[in-house]
């Protein structure tokens, strides 16, 4: 597992936390950022993904 895989679900993650704090207080900045943590996590974990397939395809 790429350590990109790693922090871009812990970011996910973070942002799901937020995004839920944000709608429970009717912070709709909150909430926004943690849509956009949310996105950035699946993009980093997305990127990991590319890196660990590239890296298994070299291995062959």
């Amino acid at each position: 597992m790429h350590k990109d895989q790693v922090e871009g679900t812990a970011k996910d993650m973070g942002g799901k936390a937020k995004e839920a704090v944000g709608k429970m207080t009717d912070n709709e900045r909150l909430e926004a950022e943690g849509n956009m943590d949310q996105a950035e996590g699946k993009v980093q974990k997305g990127v990991g993904d590319v890196k660990e397939g590239a890296r298994d395809a070299l291995k062959k």
